[in-house]
């Protein structure tokens, strides 16, 4: 059998770098004096809760694109397209691009995630002894040890997503370890998973159910937080990527040791049911819910008041359906660089519309009767370039009268509360009218204050993401206001649809239960249930009866909800759909075009490569490689 090592040594002297959170989060305002030992750090209580805020500063920044450490599920899959020469520095892109190299991985969080692994080590071995931090409570203490293994599990559950099987740094080792101690190989795939989700269960434990100081605790982990990292980890777990994948069957240590399972287990997606459901029961008591829009002052119609709903899902802070969101992230830069300009006299430097859906992204979102464009008996999309005029009728989503692409007409509300497009309607805070009967629409043919003129700040599929950009954001000549927000790592729909997925997968389209979790989120979004929908309006009216037809029903389900939000490139992998997925190209609308004619033709962007099985998972460095010779380096690669 193999001995089980950890592998990084202890550090005694500390050197922790700042981080910002949201203004009224005092807690990621404060940094570690420069103190000089462990034991000066662990001495007072005000030195160690420094220390503790200084664990999330591990965590990604998922509400960003740019930089090394902001959300790879954005840039690097098939959901957002910028442009090849632009202000924004994400390598995600390169990823995308089919540029992933091994020399120096794009994105590899290897050696950050495991410095906060260590650190909270440290954490973990000071704050447990009783003799240390002596001016601190028992409950305090307590809650302080369950957030350090949340953030231990979290950096383990963030790795092992992203390389598979990984070493697992259960405690740091001492000064003195020798190279072969330090030197590990990796873990297993369900060691690992066993491993992360039982800490989890132990930090679970400790955390409170809410936070009581919402003055200046926000973002910090709760108890429906841990739980709801396990269900997404055993959800990850009992799908096809690491759940008898044969693909990987030789995926071996040096030592001959098989790092994944090839046998099938269903017994995985009970377990992510049961772990899925477990997590809704306690955020629900603890008060999330789902988000509607309170009413307003402004007298706004019911279609712009569900659209604002959604939208606000994610834009409004601390709103009850976040179970957790990230403040170690802001999202100013995000809603900039999405946005775009409304008016001839708004600065495309404060509105730089760069991030673009593709045109596959539009197609995905359901008809306004709630089935996929291709199964709608009652309607016709088979031209995308057939051109529509907009009526009165349909003017709080299309401006009246104006002539744009079929493919924009009939769709459900996500569609519009999630894009915008050549003569979209796009109400917020500031309307010119006060209200969605007068508002702002988006132009983007090239001579238009949307279109490609701007040397850098451009869209280049002629689609903008609505959905991340805070209803109360402002404009004019002179500036641009920007509502920051937390990030939404979890939301209580992620949670549903996670359930309804492992039900499939366990009992198929026979267990009643599915169908009412998937269809609470449809209900949010204004449309009929699964079985109503496809029942009336598929020409495949029994789809849902089979497991195989019910879980492609909750797989788009996921992609619309959670569209823009970084699931989908991780939730392609898993399902084991990034080859078909990302081997199609990047298209959409003529950005040069000047006329609805030319403008309304398709144009290819880039075409995709994923090459499979290598490029569902990150390389490790050459380096990395190199100097632990016990570190296996991921197939293909």
């Amino acid at each position: 059998m193999k001995q089980k090592i950890t592998r990084k040594a202890a550090a005694v002297f500390i050197a922790l770098a700042m981080f910002a959170g949201q203004s009224c989060d005092s807690y990621l305002d404060v940094v570690p004096d420069n103190v000089s030992t462990i034991e000066h750090a662990f001495r007072l209580r005000n030195e160690a809760e420094k220390y503790l805020f200084t664990l999330y500063s591990y965590l990604p920044a998922d509400g960003s694109v740019q930089g090394t450490n902001s959300n790879i599920g954005m840039l690097a899959g098939d959901e957002i397209w910028i442009p090849y020469r632009t202000s924004l520095i994400n390598l995600g892109f390169d990823i995308a691009r089919g540029s992933q190299q091994v020399t120096n991985p794009f994105m590899g969080s290897w050696t950050r995630m495991y410095q906060g692994i260590r650190h909270c080590n440290i954490f973990l071995e000071n704050v447990s002894d009783p003799t240390k931090v002596r001016d601190m409570q028992d409950t305090e203490r307590r809650r302080w040890l369950g957030e350090a293994e949340f953030l231990k599990a979290y950096f383990h559950y963030y790795l092992l997503r992203m390389y598979g099987p990984i070493p697992l740094i259960r405690e740091n080792l001492g000064i003195d370890a020798n190279k072969e101690e330090i030197a590990v190989p990796r873990d297993p795939v369900d060691e690992c998973v066993d491993y992360i989700a039982d800490l989890l269960d132990v930090a679970a434990e400790k955390l409170p159910v809410q936070i009581a100081d919402r003055t200046t605790e926000m973002g910090r982990i709760t108890r429906p937080t841990a739980l709801a990292i396990k269900a997404k980890l055993l959800l990850m777990a009992a799908s096809p990527l690491f759940n008898g994948n044969t693909d990987y069957a030789n995926f071996r240590n040096k030592d001959g040791e098989q790092l994944f399972n090839p046998t099938y287990d269903e017994a995985k997606w009970e377990h992510a049911a049961q772990a899925a459901k477990a997590a809704i029961d306690v955020a629900e008591q603890a008060g999330h819910a789902l988000f509607f829009m309170p009413t307003t002052s402004f007298g706004l119609s019911d279609t712009t008041m569900i659209e604002l709903g959604l939208r606000q899902a994610i834009c409004e802070r601390w709103n009850p359906e976040q179970i957790w969101a990230n403040s170690n992230s802001t999202t100013v830069d995000l809603q900039l660089q999405a946005m775009p300009p409304l008016a001839a006299d708004h600065n495309h430097n404060n509105a730089r519309k760069i991030l673009s859906p593709p045109l596959k992204i539009a197609r995905q979102f359901y008809t306004r009767n709630g089935v996929p464009i291709n199964e709608d008996k009652t309607m016709s999309f088979l031209d995308d370039t057939e051109l529509r005029t907009a009526t009165y009728e349909e003017r709080f989503y299309i401006a009246e009268g104006f002539q744009t692409s079929r493919l924009h007409f009939d769709r459900e509300p996500r569609f519009y509360s999630s894009l915008a497009f050549d003569g979209a309607v796009w109400y917020k805070y500031d309307s010119p009218g006060n209200s969605d009967e007068n508002t702002f629409v988006v132009r983007s043919k090239r001579i238009d204050y949307a279109g490609s003129t701007h040397a850098f700040h451009h869209n280049v599929t002629g689609y903008f993401i609505k959905k991340l950009i805070d209803w109360n954001q402002t404009m004019s000549s002179s500036g641009a206001t920007y509502k920051a927000y937390a990030w939404p790592q979890v939301r209580l729909a992620d949670l549903y649809l996670m359930y309804a997925e492992a039900l499939n997968e366990l009992n198929g389209p026979d267990n009643a239960e599915a169908f009412v979790y998937l269809d609470k989120v449809r209900a949010r979004a204004g449309l009929e249930g699964v079985k109503e929908s496809w029942m009336n309006f598929s020409n495949n009216p029994s789809k849902f009866a089979t497991k195989d037809g019910f879980r492609e029903i909750i797989h788009q389900e996921r992609l619309i909800e959670l569209a823009f939000e970084g699931h989908r490139f991780w939730d392609l992998r898993r399902w084991k759909k990034a080859a078909a997925y990302l081997n199609a190209p990047i298209t959409g609308w003529n950005m040069l075009g000047e006329n609805a004619v030319s403008y309304y033709q398709i144009s290819t962007v880039y075409q995709q490569q994923f090459v499979a099985p290598r490029d569902y998972f990150w390389p490790l460095s050459e380096n990395a490689v190199i100097q632990n010779q016990n570190l296996v380096q991921a197939p293909g690669w």
